[in-house]
């Protein structure tokens, strides 16, 4: 499942990933999109937490951010943005 994280740190393996209180399962990897300019990560979860719009946790250096789960890439559909 895909996550949009709302920070502009880059994540990148094993960030735990909270449903309330409880720790779901940890981030398998991630990073700052920078076409997109959001931080994003990929999570195996428990299927009751990942739909798309469930909001959700994720625990970066000590500190928790609100995710978003997403089921359509993000990505540039003009290719406005693409390096030369």
């Amino acid at each position: 499942m895909t996550l949009v994280i709302d920070t502009d740190i880059d994540v990148t393996l094993d960030e735990a990933v909270l449903n309330g209180d409880e720790a779901v399962r940890y981030i398998t990897s991630g990073g700052y999109v920078h076409h997109v300019k959001k931080s994003m990560a990929l999570a195996y979860v428990n299927s009751d937490c990942a739909s798309a719009g469930d909001k959700l946790k994720v625990e970066i250096l000590g500190e928790l951010y609100d995710a978003e789960v997403i089921n359509d890439a993000i990505y540039n559909a003009n290719v406005a943005n693409m390096r030369s």
